[in-house]
């Protein structure tokens, strides 16, 4: 059987940061946090408990990407918030555990804030081959 899993989309983050709390003293466990970059960067962060799944979508503008850490209520998302900043550009405010840009060892800064540099990573990848 497949449970229905629905996402929330939040629209501030002093409301995801209500809701993350909620989650945590209701003995959910943070499964994952991913980001997409659209028209705006869509952050999304999953959360379980007894195999219940709980979805909850933010939206960062691109012109000033920034988010609060949620990892002072689950440590663990640390690892998700330092990626995001690497990879996306995001800058995240209140990292329990910050690695200053330093998570991933990559030649462009950000490749995946924009079309144009994630396609320059990738040709700069098949040309080591």
């Amino acid at each position: 059987m497949i449970e229905k899993q629905e996402t929330v989309t939040i629209a501030s983050q002093d409301e995801l940061l209500k809701k993350v709390a909620e989650m945590s003293s209701s003995g959910y466990r943070l499964v994952l946090i991913s980001c997409t970059k659209l028209n705006h960067f869509q952050v999304d962060y999953s959360f379980d408990k007894n195999y219940e799944f709980r979805n909850f979508r933010f939206c960062v503008p691109v012109e000033k990407p920034e988010m609060k850490s949620i990892s002072s209520v689950f440590t663990n998302a640390f690892t998700y918030e330092n990626e995001i900043h690497d990879l996306f550009g995001i800058e995240v405010h209140g990292l329990n555990i910050n690695y200053g840009g330093k998570f991933y060892r990559i030649n462009i800064k950000a490749p995946f804030s924009t079309l144009k540099k994630a396609v320059a990573v990738a040709a700069t990848e098949e040309g080591k081959k």
